[in-house]
């Protein structure tokens, strides 16, 4: 119906802001923000996908709403119901711009920024339905494999009734779930649903799907949470709706049986050219990796994912997947409150074959940097 695009003096603020800081942090954040949007570039697996599901039948009013990428923490955890314990509110998983805001860990922050929209407001006060798609980039620090990036693409739906109009339960959900599945997988697809439990949502469901005999979990759902709606400004007892959200590149990965997530972002011309939903994917050449490890003796408040980061900051997508080999404490040897972490480096990359010339440096500095950033010591 419409596409809303939310302005945001913060978020232009915050963003000056890192420019001008110096720290790996910030550097690390700004290289991030300016990655290109897959879920908007034509061409893109990623791109093809949210088009399909904008043309579903069901979705035909929905408005699009594209929101800030720095967001406050409060709107993204506090009035989504997550508890203050919560692991993503820690700084080992989410970017902290600053103490009050985050890069945004999940696109289901669209509610917030829909029911602000002024025209939305006049559709609800007429009894009006109102729904909504929002999709992009979002930030996580996570471990590094095959299947896994820090940044990533979402999508999330959410749609509002009248209940005197409709009373929204889990027939909804699976409704809504399977019509995409079959977006990406074919009108054939196998579904399978499983009760789930996020925060905001309240009974909510997951759908996996069976590709070559397995059963793989693709997205979640849940009718929205009456708390939820009331901290959004929406009166629980007159409104309720339903609510999806999950990762693009984990239906593009199984649709395609894409063996490495970084093939999303290659511009090799015999990977593009591949990179078609339904349509399996074909090797182009597994080229050899280069494997360094790297022991060092480390406090224990060391933690693995901001290390992660480290990692990737000097080995970039040339480093397929860090492996823990071996993690242990030893008061004698080590000292009080000291772990021992070895961890298995390997490179690869996914468009030539590599040279121990050029990885020796990025191993160098990454020993270099481990000392100064972790104050570690290297055995």
């Amino acid at each position: 119906m419409s596409n809303i695009v939310i302005e945001s003096p913060e978020e232009v603020k915050l963003k000056k802001q890192l420019e001008k800081r110096t720290d790996a942090d910030a550097k690390r954040m700004l290289r991030f923000l300016n990655m290109p949007d897959l879920s908007r570039t034509k061409g893109s697996p990623i791109y093809e996908m949210v088009q399909r599901f904008l043309a579903l039948p069901d979705f035909h009013d929905f408005d699009t709403i594209q929101v800030p990428e720095i967001v406050p923490t409060d709107v993204s955890f506090d009035l989504f119901d997550f508890p203050i314990d919560h692991p993503v509110r820690s700084k080992s998983d989410t970017y902290y711009v600053n103490a009050t805001n985050i890069l945004r860990t999940h696109t289901t922050v669209m509610w917030f920024y829909h029911m602000r929209n002024e025209g939305v407001k006049k559709r609800m006060a007429a009894g009006r339905p109102v729904g909504a798609f929002c999709f992009g980039k979002v930030y996580r620090k996570d471990e590094i494999d095959r299947h896994h990036m820090n940044v990533f693409h979402q999508i999330d739906g959410w749609f509002l009734a009248p209940k005197a109009q409709r009373v929204i339960g889990t027939q909804d959900l699976k409704q809504v779930e399977t019509d995409i599945a079959k977006a990406v997988f074919g009108e054939n697809v196998k579904c399978r649903f499983n009760l789930d439990t996020f925060p905001y949502t309240d009974p909510s469901l997951e759908l996996e799907v069976e590709k070559a005999g397995k059963w793989i979990e693709v997205l979640g759902s849940g009718v929205v949470k009456a708390t939820v709606l009331e901290k959004l400004g929406v009166d629980s007892s007159k409104w309720n709706g339903w609510a999806f959200g999950f990762g693009l590149e984990r239906l593009a990965i199984a649709s395609m049986d894409l063996p490495d997530i970084r093939l999303l972002w290659s511009q090799d011309p015999r990977v593009v050219k591949q990179l078609k939903l339904r349509q399996k994917f074909q090797e182009v050449s597994k080229f050899p990796p280069i494997t360094r490890d790297i022991s060092f003796i480390v406090d224990k408040g060391f933690e693995p994912n901001i290390y992660f980061d480290l990692i990737r900051d000097i080995g970039g997508d040339l480093v397929e997947e860090v492996r823990l080999l071996d993690k242990y404490e030893n008061e004698e040897k080590f000292g009080k409150d000291q772990l021992s972490y070895t961890y298995r480096v390997v490179y690869r990359s996914i468009e030539r074959t590599l040279k121990t010339e050029e990885i020796e440096p990025l191993q160098n500095k990454l020993i270099e940097e481990t000392k100064k950033q972790f104050n570690a010591e290297i055995r």
